[in-house]
């Protein structure tokens, strides 16, 4: 009989997980590359109410240290991606969201980051929600301040949050320790006090 309620809680389960949807969640870019590497910007735009379709494009623009105006380098439509910015010929590539024309993650990907990268990168999402009997479109900008360096640094935040999970570590193998001490004993004094009654 167990056996049967577990099987059928199984089917259940397995039935609502194939009826969720993904989440999504808006996380800012970095904003420190290293020259010569690789280096992702990132752009995430959750649409409110993931069960609307929608289709979106996305462009990126650039402006250096220096310079006043945006220049168009990049763009992903239905039809794929298209380097804009002979600047960027070769050096970037689509890093978001793939088979959908629902695009929520936008990020493209720097190959051999140069000291001339650094600047204000922009990406833009223009999206057509599309509901049952009209459709709207929206526009969505995201900006990303990119510093270029000669080798990384550690965040401030990094270097707690490492001592922070040793000093975890190492306290709950403490509490562990002392918690089988007490049980040993407790233990131990019962076995002792059985064998006195006994004798």
């Amino acid at each position: 009989m167990s056996a049967v309620w577990l099987m059928l809680l199984s089917l259940l389960g397995s039935l609502f997980v194939s009826l969720c949807h993904g989440a999504c969640a808006e996380v800012d870019s970095d904003t420190e590359a290293v020259a010569g590497k690789g280096f992702k910007l990132g752009c995430i735009s959750c649409k409110a109410r993931p069960e609307v379709e929608a289709s979106a494009t996305v462009n990126w623009y650039f402006r250096a240290k220096g310079e006043a105006d945006f220049a168009h380098i990049y763009a992903y439509d239905e039809e794929g991606a298209h380097i804009v910015d002979e600047r960027f010929e070769d050096r970037v590539d689509w890093n978001g969201s793939k088979r959908s024309n629902d695009i929520q993650d936008a990020s493209i990907y720097l190959f051999n980051v140069t000291y001339n990268d650094s600047g204000t990168y922009s990406c833009h999402f223009h999206r057509l929600l599309t509901y049952e009997f009209y459709e709207y479109q929206t526009t969505v900008s995201k900006v990303v301040h990119l510093t270029v360096v000669a080798k990384a640094t550690r965040g401030t935040a990094s270097i707690v949050s490492e001592v922070m999970m040793y000093v975890s570590i190492i306290g709950l193998q403490a509490w562990l320790y002392i918690e089988m001490v007490y049980c040993f004993r407790k233990i131990s004094a019962a076995g002792e006090e059985a064998l006195r009654e006994s004798a």
